[in-house]
C-alpha cells in the first residue's frame, strides 16, 4: 500500500519515508482527504481479519465444542458475550437471576444535594474548558523544540489514540475498583461499531480546528440535535415533537448567523471554508452515529455506562494504534514529543481531562438526570468560547453574537419544553381512570 501510494503521489519519495510523512507532503487544503483514506486502511486492517475469524468460527461450530481454553472463553466474550456459552432465554431471566437486589439510595438532604451538584457541576466545567483550550492549542498553535524552532503538530490520529487509550484504562481501573451489580453480557464485537464512529468523529473533530476556528466548532456541537434527530429516524423510527423540530430549526438560523459574522482573516479561502464545514458536518454525522448505536446497546443488553466507556474505548486503542502502526504515526508523534516537551504535557492533560470528563458525565446522569448534564453542559459551551475569544484573540461580530444567543435560548427552550411536556404526561397518568377489577 505504501509503495502504491508513492507512486500515486508521483514516485519521488524514499523508501525511509513513513505513509504519515507522505501524506503530510501534500498540499495542506487536500491533505485531510488523503489522510482520511490511509486511516481507513489501517482500520480496515483489524475490521476485516476480525470479520473473517468471525464467519470460520461460525462455519466449524467452535463455540459448540465447550472448550474450556482461554482462548476459547475470549473468542466466546467477543461474538457471544458469554464467557461459558449459556444460552439467555427471551425474556432474560438469566440477567435477572444474576442481578442482585439493589437497595434504594438513601435520600440527600439539601445541603447535600446542593454539594454534589457543585461538585458535577464543577468537575465538568474544569475538565472540559481545559479539555477545549487544550485541543485548540495543539491543533493551531507552534511548539518550541530545544533549538528554539516553531512547529506544528499534525497527527490528529495520535491524540484520539491517547485519549482513548487513557479513557479505557480509566474505566477499567474504575470498574476493578468498583465491580458492577449487573452482569456483563453484550458481545464484545458490537462496541467496534461504536468505536469507529467515535473515533472518526474525533478525528473529523480535531481535523476541522485546522480549518475553523474552535467558536465555530464548539457552536457546531450545539447543532448535533439536527443529526441525532435525522439518524433517530432513520435508524429507530422514532417519532419527536413539534416543539423539537421548531428547536432544531432555530438552532440551524443561529449557527447560520453565527458563521456569516465570525469569519477568520486566516481562514478565508473558500476552499478551507468548505472543508471546515464538511468536516463539521462529518463529525456530526458519526457522532449521532455513535449516540443511537449505544443506545440501542444500552436497551438491548443493558451494561452500565461504564462498562460501554470500557469496551468503546478499548475497541477504539486498538483501531487508531492498528492504523498508526501501518502509517507509521507512532514513531513521527513520538519523535515530536521528545522534541517539544511542552506538547507531552498538553498531550498528558488533555487526556486525562477527556478522560475524567467522561466520568463525570456518567456521574451526572446517574445522579441529577440528562436534562440538569445538559443544561450544565450548554453552560460549558458558552463558557469555551468566550474562554476561546478571549485567549486566541477570535473576533465574532453582533450578528455572530446574535446567533450564539440564538443557539444557546433554543437549546434551554428545548430543556423546558421536554420537561413540561413530561409533567404533563405524568399528570395525565395519574388522572386516568383506573379500572376496575
Amino acid at each position: 500500500f505504501s509503495d502504491l501510494l508513492r507512486a500515486s503521489l508521483g514516485g519521488y519519495y524514499t523508501q525511509d519515508v513513513t505513509l504519515s510523512q507522505l501524506v503530510e507532503a501534500q498540499s495542506s487544503d487536500y491533505a485531510w482527504l488523503l489522510k482520511l483514506l490511509v486511516n481507513c486502511f489501517g482500520y480496515s486492517c483489524v475490521f476485516v481479519p476480525g470479520y473473517l475469524i468471525y464467519k470460520y468460527v461460525g462455519r466449524i461450530n467452535y463455540l459448540e465444542r465447550g472448550n474450556k481454553s482461554c482462548l476459547y472463553k475470549a473468542i466466546n466474550m467477543c461474538i457471544t458475550g458469554n464467557s461459558n456459552y449459556d444460552q439467555l432465554d427471551a425474556g432474560g431471566s438469566s440477567v435477572d437471576r444474576e442481578r442482585p437486589a439493589v437497595s434504594a439510595a438513601p435520600k440527600r438532604t439539601s445541603s447535600q444535594e446542593a454539594v454534589q451538584l457543585l461538585w458535577c457541576f464543577g468537575g465538568l466545567m474544569v475538565s472540559y474548558l481545559t479539555w477545549g483550550v487544550l485541543q485548540e492549542k495543539i491543533m493551531t498553535q507552534h511548539y518550541l523544540n530545544f533549538a528554539g524552532e516553531s512547529a506544528k503538530f499534525k497527527d490528529s490520529q495520535f491524540l484520539v489514540f491517547a485519549n482513548r487509550l487513557l479513557a479505557f484504562f480509566v474505566a477499567l481501573a474504575y470498574l476493578q475498583w468498583q465491580p458492577s451489580p449487573i452482569r456483563h453480557r453484550a458481545p464484545l464485537y458490537k462496541y467496534s461499531y461504536a468505536s469507529f464512529s467515535n473515533i472518526m468523529s474525533a478525528w473529523f473533530q480535531y481535523e476541522a480546528l485546522k480549518f475553523v476556528n474552535f467558536p465555530t466548532q464548539v457552536l457546531a456541537k450545539s447543532c448535533k440535535i439536527i443529526p441525532v434527530m435525522l439518524m433517530g429516524k432513520l435508524m429507530s423510527k422514532a417519532k419527536y415533537e413539534t416543539y423539537e423540530y421548531a428547536t432544531a430549526l432555530l438552532i440551524s438560523l443561529g449557527m447560520i448567523f453565527f458563521m456569516s459574522g465570525s469569519a477568520d482573516s486566516s481562514k478565508v479561502s473558500g476552499v478551507t471554508t468548505l472543508t471546515g464545514i464538511f468536516l463539521l458536518s462529518m463529525y456530526m454525522v458519526f457522532d449521532s452515529f455513535t449516540a443511537n448505536w449505544q443506545g440501542s446497546l444500552f436497551k438491548s443488553y443493558g451494561m452500565t455506562s461504564l462498562q460501554m466507556m470500557c469496551g468503546v474505548n478499548l475497541f477504539s486503542s486498538i483501531f487508531t494504534g492498528a492504523s498508526l502502526t501501518m502509517q507509521g504515526g507512532f514513531m513521527d508523534s513520538l519523535t515530536f514529543a521528545t522534541e517539544h516537551p511542552k506538547f507531552v504535557f498538553d498531550m498528558v492533560v488533555l487526556s486525562i481531562c477527556s478522560a475524567v470528563g467522561q466520568l463525570f458525565i456518567y456521574h451526572t446522569i446517574d445522579v441529577f438526570g440528562p436534562v440538569v448534564f445538559t443544561i450544565i453542559m450548554t453552560l460549558r459551551q458558552a463558557v469555551a468560547i468566550m474562554l476561546s475569544c478571549f485567549i486566541y484573540q477570535h473576533s465574532i461580530s453582533v450578528l455572530g453574537i446574535f446567533g450564539v444567543l440564538i443557539v444557546f435560548v433554543a437549546i434551554f427552550l428545548r430543556v423546558y419544553c421536554s420537561q413540561r411536556m413530561r409533567a404533563m404526561r405524568k399528570r395525565a397518568e395519574a388522572n386516568k381512570p383506573k379500572m376496575a377489577v
